[in-house]
């Protein structure tokens, strides 16, 4: 008896779109199929993977589009394969083509989540090399104080605690303690 087949797709930000991974999935026999908008740096704040990974079972599949909609880490992503192989449960990429119930579909997913954790670690170098020549240009400044500094040193010198300023401002009391060191230019 063959089990189920879960379909997992993720998308990183809320102005994605999830629908090319539902048609995919359900197109390839995904008798459940879960969405979600999160990060796929790491396995938190991932509900919905959660629930697959809390009844898929001995025989069922989960399924994603790509293995990169599973996780951007290389350690998370063994992680959840080492889960489901516990199971009893194998993982599917169409993408990539890649069944890890053989030992090269296996060879083959560990090799492209290496890709997968690589690419990330050059993105973020080259967002922090561009960054570095903005700032040195002039035009990048950071992002802009959310809370005004000299509102939180005006409350202070007026004798209002730093809790009920960070109360008062909606910000954390340790935004209050940072605008009030003396290492903080006015």
């Amino acid at each position: 008896m063959t089990g189920k087949r879960y379909g997992y797709g993720r998308v990183s930000t809320d102005d994605q779109d999830l629908t090319i991974q539902r048609e995919q999935l359900v197109r390839h026999g995904c008798n459940v199929v879960l969405l979600e908008k999160a990060s796929g740096k790491s396995r938190e704040g991932r509900p919905e993977l959660e629930k697959i990974m809390s009844v898929i079972g001995k025989g069922d599949v989960l399924v994603v589009c790509k293995f990169d909609r599973l996780g951007r880490n290389m350690l998370d992503m063994l992680m959840i394969s080492e889960e489901l192989k516990g199971k009893g449960a194998n993982l599917i990429s169409l993408a990539e083509q890649i069944d890890t119930s053989t030992a090269m579909g296996n060879a083959f997913f560990q090799i492209t989540g290496i890709f997968a954790e690589m690419e990330c670690g050059r993105i973020r170098e080259r967002q922090r090399e561009g960054i570095e020549r903005a700032k040195a240009a002039g035009i990048y400044k950071g992002r802009p104080p959310s809370i005004d500094y000299r509102e939180i040193r005006r409350r202070a010198a007026n004798g209002e605690t730093p809790t009920a300023i960070a109360k008062a401002l909606g910000c954390a009391r340790q935004t209050v303690y940072r605008a009030l060191s003396p290492d903080v230019a006015a």
